[in-house]
């Protein structure tokens, strides 16, 4: 068994796409389904093309709420304060800082929660995130 991606519905497939661009990911293809009204674009971490994250965007869709989440989906990152500071520096807001150098939460444009691991051990507690509050839930 292999894993082949993670699938989101999203709103707004460009703002998404933002996001994860911030994040690191990179569009592989697209397809587009005139008769089923949906796209699906899938994406990457470069180098790490076999973990990716499918975006489906129904055309009629008009905004998801409930029901239909799911977990999160999680990456292990270089240098979490300095993927953290990106998203931030980017005006994403970090919901769960990463105050223990080890983990934390941002969510995507439609509220998918995206658990950021530091590989290997956990960094020193490095300000502003050792003292950062959470925002929301994640």
């Amino acid at each position: 068994m292999k894993y082949l991606h993670t699938m989101l519905r999203v709103s707004d497939p460009e703002e998404t796409i933002r996001f994860f661009e911030i994040l690191g990911l990179k569009e592989l293809r697209r397809y587009d389904n005139e008769a089923g009204r949906f796209t699906l674009i899938f994406l990457a971490v470069p180098g790490n093309e076999d973990a990716q994250i499918e975006l489906t965007h129904n055309w009629d869709e008009k905004g998801y709420t409930g029901g239909r989440n799911f977990g999160h989906v999680a990456y292990a990152v270089d240098d979490i304060y300095e993927v953290c500071d990106r998203l931030a520096a980017a005006g994403i807001t970090i919901n769960r800082p990463p105050r223990d150098g080890r983990m934390a939460f941002v969510k995507t444009p439609d509220g998918i929660s995206i658990e950021l691991l530091q590989a290997g051990r956990p960094l020193p507690p490095r300000e502003p995130w050792a003292s950062a509050p959470n925002i929301g839930t994640w």
